[in-house]
């Protein structure tokens, strides 16, 4: 890769050619990067915090930022709203997860989550059912 032109011309199959931005992929795929960890930390947050038996504020806004993530990735089709920025500069595959996740855990997160999903409602619930019980 030329270090003074960041737009490299490829050829496809077809010999046609596509206009990449290794920059532009790159940062797309850091900002993925950092909004993934950043709804996990809050998925892993939910999963401790429902098992530990607490339901809080805390537990309030990490849910607000899973929900928030799930509406949007189930409002643009089950497909990350980035992967169209990250093809349109020329990703290889459009996806935003290929370079920074491992290839099977990218390809398989919607079916990890979705079990998870349902045990943070379930165990969070759970709490706020008991503790309205208890009076607390």
């Amino acid at each position: 890769m030329n270090r003074r032109h960041p737009r490299l011309r490829q050829r496809d199959a077809a010999g046609s050619g596509t206009e990449t931005n290794h920059a532009a992929v790159v940062a797309i795929k850091a900002v993925h990067t950092l909004a993934w960890l950043s709804i996990e930390s809050c998925v892993v947050y939910l999963l401790i915090t429902g098992l530990a038996g607490r339901t809080d504020k805390k537990v309030g806004l990490a849910a607000t930022v899973v929900t928030a993530e799930t509406l949007v990735f189930a409002g643009n089709g089950f497909r990350c709203p980035l992967t169209g920025l990250a093809k349109r500069y020329g990703a290889e595959s459009g996806s935003v997860t290929d370079i920074y996740l491992p290839r099977w855990f990218a390809d398989n997160l919607p079916a990890i989550h979705t079990p998870l999903l349902v045990l943070m409602a379930y165990l969070h619930l759970k709490n706020l059912r008991r503790g309205q019980a208890t009076g607390s």
